[in-house]
């Protein structure tokens, strides 16, 4: 198959890229590459800088294309409260460029990388996709609004659409930006390192952390997968953690007893959130294959970052 995927130099994107090339696909990648970067991409994928917003660039792009996936977003909640502006340009402003695009161009798929973030604080766990949505910060309100723009154009054009709501993934080639880093890289670069962990309110708020591979293979399964059209998707491991336990399962990974500092001042986001995923076992065949111990010491083994920091200590 022909696939485009947007956001493709970024964490997410470039390993689903790499896959598709691995699989005997052929894959265009466009990207702006303010969070990306092409040097994560096999030489065999083709790859553009650009704005999804590019209504020309993504005609050229989306020639003879069988399916999008769509995955160019801004992705930091706290950023998205500083900026909700830029958040909702991007984010929702991208999304129905690209969708008017592909009507253009006559493509028949899309697959929106969505997220848990969209639920918020919840009655009850796990979170089920017909629960009604209650997002908390602008990002979340983006993803939201994604959804209904590819559902209801969906109807309109005859794009089939499927929106998978992907909860907190991690692996090996995420970032740690200087600021609103995602947790768990910064928690291991922190514990390598000798320093202290910070954890916003008491820890006992629960997340479901889920390994890039198993996000790969439910990515690449919606793209043939029968049945799944206007379909909302959780993708996640099912299994609910505290961030308390999860700098115990670092501690046990790097083998050292790192220090705690709790801030209460700050808030550590909704209490508890856990992905339901009946659903994805139902319809892409979805079984998550890796825990998050074993996450951990991949990501260990495999990030070029955290290689160097083992063999520093």
């Amino acid at each position: 198959m022909q696939f485009l995927v947007t956001g493709g130099a970024g964490f997410i994107g470039s390993a689903l890229a790499n896959q598709l090339i691995r699989e005997g696909h052929s894959v265009r990648v466009i990207d702006d590459l303010s969070a990306g970067d092409p040097g994560r991409l096999l030489p065999e994928v083709n790859f553009t800088r650009g704005d999804v917003c590019d209504k020309p660039k993504l005609w050229r792009l989306l020639h003879q294309v069988d399916c999008v996936y769509h995955l160019a977003a801004r992705v930091s909640v706290p950023e998205s409260i500083l900026y909700p502006r830029e958040y909702n340009a991007t984010n929702v402003g991208g999304t129905v460029a690209l969708m008017e695009a592909m009507r253009d161009a006559g493509v028949q798929r899309v697959i929106l990388a969505s997220s848990g973030a969209i639920y918020g604080e919840q009655p009850r766990q796990p979170v089920t996709e017909n629960m009604s949505p209650n997002p908390t910060s602008p990002y979340a309100v983006s993803k939201l609004a994604s959804e209904h723009y590819v559902n209801i154009i969906n109807a309109l054009w005859g794009i089939e659409s499927v929106c998978l709501r992907i909860f907190n993934v991690y692996g090996p080639g995420q970032a740690i930006p200087p600021v609103h880093a995602p947790v768990i890289p910064q928690f291991l670069r922190q514990a390598l390192g000798g320093g202290s962990l910070v954890v916003y309110g008491d820890g006992t708020q629960t997340r479901d952390f889920v390994y890039i591979d198993d996000v790969i293979r439910a990515l690449i399964a919606a793209a043939t997968a029968p049945g799944v059209n206007r379909q909302i998707i959780n993708v996640g491991s099912g299994q609910e953690t505290s961030v308390n336990q999860l700098v115990e399962t670092i501690e046990r990974v790097v083998g050292r007893s790192v220090q705690v500092l709790y801030v209460h001042a700050q808030s550590g986001g909704v209490s508890r959130l856990v992905a339901d995923i009946t659903r994805a076992r139902q319809l892409l065949n979805y079984a998550p294959r890796v825990d998050l111990a074993t996450g951990l010491q991949l990501l260990l083994e495999n990030d070029p970052q955290f290689v160097a920091l083992r063999r520093r200590r």
